[in-house]
C-alpha cells in the first residue's frame, strides 16, 4: 500500500499495485457484472469482514478451515438427511455464525449475525414491514432452518423431537412445537417465525 488519505466523511483512500493480469481480470469482472471497477473492489474487500483469504486457504474469523461449495449442492446434501440428522447440522452451523459473533462482540446482535449469513451466501438478508425474518425455503429443508434459526436467535438447543413422525402422533408435542416455534405461513417461498424478528 503506497498511501492512505482521509476523506471528509471519513473515508478512507487506500493506492495499491497489482500485476496487469489481475487487472485485465478486474476489468473483465466488472464489464461482466456491469458495475464500476471501484464497486467491484469495494464488493471483494468487504468480504473480508467475514472471510480471512490467506495465500492457500480460506478461514473464518474465527480461524476456522472454509470451502466454498454451491448452495444447492448442500441443499442436496441436506436434503438426504433424516429429520434428526438436519436438526444436528442446523444446530452445528448457527453455533459457527454465533462463535463468530462472540468473537465481535455481536453474539446477541440479531442484524449482524442475518447479514454475516446474506454475506457467506447462506441466505439473502430480507426484513419484512414486521420486522420479521423471511429466510429462502432454498437455505434447505424445514427442520434444518428452524434448528439453524432457533439456534441462532435463542442461542438454545431446537426440540429433537420435533420431527413429523413424532409430531403426528402427539397433540401435545405439536402444541409445544407450535407455541416454541411460532412457524408463519407469509410466504410460499420463504420459512418465517414470530420469535425471528429484528427489534
Amino acid at each position: 500500500m503506497s498511501q492512505t488519505k482521509e476523506t471528509k466523511s471519513n473515508q478512507k483512500i487506500i493506492t495499491i499495485r497489482i500485476d496487469g493480469e489481475l487487472n485485465n481480470h478486474l476489468d473483465y469482472m466488472k464489464n461482466r457484472l456491469g458495475i464500476s471497477k471501484a464497486d467491484l473492489i469495494r464488493n471483494y474487500l468487504e468480504i473480508s469482514k467475514y472471510i480471512i483469504k490467506q495465500k492457500s486457504a480460506l478461514k473464518s474469523l474465527n480461524n476456522r478451515d472454509l470451502v466454498i461449495i454451491k448452495r444447492s449442492y448442500l441443499r442436496k446434501i441436506m436434503m438426504e438427511l433424516d429429520e434428526e440428522e438436519q436438526i444436528r447440522f442446523g444446530d452445528k452451523l448457527a453455533r459457527f455464525i454465533n462463535d463468530v459473533g462472540r468473537i465481535y462482540g455481536k453474539e446477541d446482535d440479531i442484524e449482524y449475525k442475518i447479514k454475516f449469513c446474506d454475506n457467506l451466501g447462506l441466505f439473502p438478508f430480507f426484513i419484512d414491514n414486521e420486522n420479521s425474518i423471511l429466510i429462502t425455503k432454498k437455505f434447505g429443508p424445514q427442520r434444518f432452518v428452524e434448528s439453524f434459526i432457533y439456534r441462532l436467535l435463542k442461542k438454545k438447543e431446537y426440540n429433537p423431537r420435533f420431527v413429523e413422525e413424532e409430531l403426528k402422533g402427539s397433540k401435545s408435542l405439536r402444541d409445544q412445537y407450535n407455541k416454541e416455534i411460532q412457524p408463519e405461513n407469509k410466504s410460499s417461498s420463504h420459512y418465517s417465525f414470530k420469535f425471528a424478528k429484528i427489534k
